[in-house]
């Protein structure tokens, strides 16, 4: 379809869901139509993703390992993104798709914001991202699901809220802290001996790191940080203040901390009794 004529189709139906424009209009272009693509395509798995809500604010981190079967398929792919100024998302599975899906989830929240003139709210953009992952149930049913984990600052409620998806499109509320992806067991076992509610963001940061190290250490498929490399964990904040992804000199002074005090205790600090 050439530019006047998506033109003309999208001013005979406009929408503020630029998914649904897509899928009228060009629906090829769309990264989740069942048997579009080959398997080889999106064989590459992302793993593990976690996310930590504090009174100001929330913390989503994820390691940067890929794996394709028992191979490393990358070291260093980035799992976490700034969704817009007050959200972010994360994701497990399918690497490909799940990289297309945050490409179109980000453009299509920005659509909706040019067409409506007003952002959508938190809620809105949780089940918008639903319905995109239920459109996705059929490369599913292949084996290629997309596990997303999506976080935002609520600024009517003035609060962090976690959401937490299934394959399906189900979308669910979480509290504290939350995981998904290979690791996840791990994360979260790790993460309920260390979550204190009245943590800072720094604290949620250590937290969050500390989870990826325990997750790593149980799960083949989970990267911990490679300092070698200087391939560190992804992690962005979000607040009041707006979406920001720690800057690497940052994390890296974090996991210097961490990898200290585990050379010393490699299972990680003692929980208080």
């Amino acid at each position: 379809m050439n530019t006047d004529e998506t033109t003309r189709a999208f001013l005979a139906d406009p929408t503020s869901s630029f998914t649904e424009f897509l899928g009228r209009c060009s629906p090829e272009l769309l990264p989740v139509r069942p048997g579009q693509h080959r398997a080889e395509e999106f064989s590459p798995m992302a793993t593990t993703i976690v996310a930590v809500a504090t009174a100001k604010g929330v913390i989503l981190a994820g390691d940067r390992r890929a794996t394709m079967g028992s191979m490393i398929a990358q070291r260093d792919i980035q799992k976490v993104f700034a969704a817009d100024d007050y959200s972010a998302i994360g994701i497990a599975g399918s690497a490909g798709i799940a990289i297309d899906v945050v490409k179109l989830f980000r453009v299509e929240l920005e659509h909706y914001e040019k067409i409506e003139g007003t952002a959508l709210t938190l809620n809105g953009k949780a089940n918008r991202l639903a319905s995109m992952i239920r459109g996705n149930l059929g490369m599913a049913l292949q084996g290629f699901v997309v596990v997303p984990l999506f976080v935002g600052w609520d600024r009517d409620q003035a609060k962090a809220r976690i959401f937490s998806y299934d394959p399906t499109g189900g979308c669910y509320e979480e509290t504290g802290y939350f995981a998904v992806g290979s690791g996840s067991l791990f994360a979260k076992g790790s993460l309920k001996k260390l979550y204190r509610a009245k943590a800072t963001m720094d604290d949620a940061a250590v937290m969050a790191i500390q989870a990826l190290f325990d997750a790593a250490d149980d799960d083949s498929a989970t990267g911990g940080p490679d300092v070698l490399r200087k391939i560190y964990p992804v992690l962005i904040s979000v607040s009041a203040d707006g979406a920001i992804q720690l800057e690497e000199a940052q994390v890296a002074a974090i996991t210097d901390r961490v990898l200290a005090k585990r050379a010393v205790r490699p299972d990680g600090p003692e929980a208080k009794l």
